[in-house]
C-alpha cells in the first residue's frame, strides 16, 4: 500500500507505550484506526483526542478477535498488546510468573492470527506481530519472555504458510525492537532491573544501546514498513535507534 489514507487499521494495546506511538503515527497519515485495549477510560480519552474507534476488552478472550475483525474489516492488523513480565532471576520466579507472557502474548497472537485467516481479512492485508530483540539475545531476568517473543516470530512464518495454502493473500510479519525503550512501562522496568544487575545507573545502561528508540520513532517505522515496497516481502524486521529498520531474515 502506497498510502495509509483511509486504510482500516486495528491496533491492539494502542492506548499507551509503543502502541500509542504507532496509533499517533497512523492517525497523522489519515488512517482509520481502531484501538483495542483493556482500560475503557484511557480508550475514551484517546477517542476524544484522536478520533479513533475503540474496543475495550482482553486480547486473550476467545471471541474478541473475531468480533473486532468482523466489525472493522481492517486491511492492517497490528498485534502490539502484551503482558509486562515480572523481573527476576530464574530461580526466583514461580511458574505462573515465568509463563505470563506465554499465556497473554502468545495466546493472543494465536487467537488473532486464527481469526484473521478464518474470516479472512481482505486479500493483500498485512498483520504485524510485536516481538522483541529478546527473541535473539535472550532476557535472563524476565522468565519466559524471550521464548514467547521468539514463538511469535515463528508464528508469523507459520501463518504465512497457512495464508499461502488457503490462498488468503494475507502477509504476516514480526517486528523486533532491539533495545529497551525507557518511555514504556515494560522497557523502563527491564532497564532498571538490568542496570541494578550490572551495577550501573539507568542512564548508563540505556546509553549502552546507542541512540534511543522512542515510541514515536517506532510509530514512524511502522508507517514506513506498511508503505515502503522494500518491506512488503520480508518476515522479520528489527528496529533500533541507530540502524532504523533492518531485515532479520536469513
Amino acid at each position: 500500500m502506497q498510502t495509509l489514507k483511509d486504510q482500516r487499521i486495528v491496533v491492539t494495546g494502542g492506548s499507551r507505550g509503543l502502541g500509542l506511538g504507532i496509533v499517533e503515527a497512523l492517525v497523522a497519515r489519515n488512517a482509520r484506526v481502531t484501538v483495542v485495549a483493556r482500560d475503557p477510560g484511557r480508550l475514551a480519552d484517546l477517542q476524544r483526542r484522536l478520533g479513533v474507534g475503540i474496543f475495550a476488552g482482553d486480547i486473550t478472550e476467545p471471541d474478541l478477535a473475531e468480533r473486532v475483525l468482523r466489525e472493522v474489516r481492517p486491511t492492517v492488523l497490528i498485534l502490539n498488546a502484551g503482558a509486562t513480565p515480572p523481573m527476576g532471576a530464574i530461580h526466583t520466579l514461580s511458574w505462573d510468573e515465568f509463563s505470563r507472557v506465554w499465556n497473554v502474548d502468545v495466546k493472543a497472537g494465536l487467537l488473532w492470527i486464527q481469526a484473521a485467516l478464518r474470516l479472512p481479512l481482505p486479500h493483500g492485508s498485512r498483520v504485524l506481530l510485536g516481538s522483541s530483540g529478546a527473541a535473539i539475545a535472550g532476557s535472563p531476568l524476565s522468565g519466559g519472555y524471550a521464548g514467547a517473543k521468539r514463538m511469535l516470530w515463528l508464528m508469523a512464518s507459520y501463518a504465512n504458510a497457512s495464508s499461502d495454502e488457503l490462498g488468503a493473500g494475507i502477509k504476516f510479519q514480526a517486528l523486533l525492537p532491539r533495545q529497551l525503550i525507557a518511555d514504556t512501562e515494560l522497557g523502563r522496568a527491564g532497564a532498571e532491573a538490568y542496570a541494578r544487575r550490572k551495577g550501573v545507573t539507568l542512564e548508563a545502561f540505556l546509553a549502552s544501546f546507542g541512540p534511543p528508540l522512542t515510541p514515536a520513532q517506532v510509530g514512524e517505522h511502522v508507517a514506513t514498513l506498511l508503505t515502503d515496497p522494500r518491506y512488503e516481502t520480508g518476515v522479520a524486521f528489527g528496529l533500533r535507534g541507530d540502524l532504523g529498520i533492518h531485515s532479520l531474515d536469513s
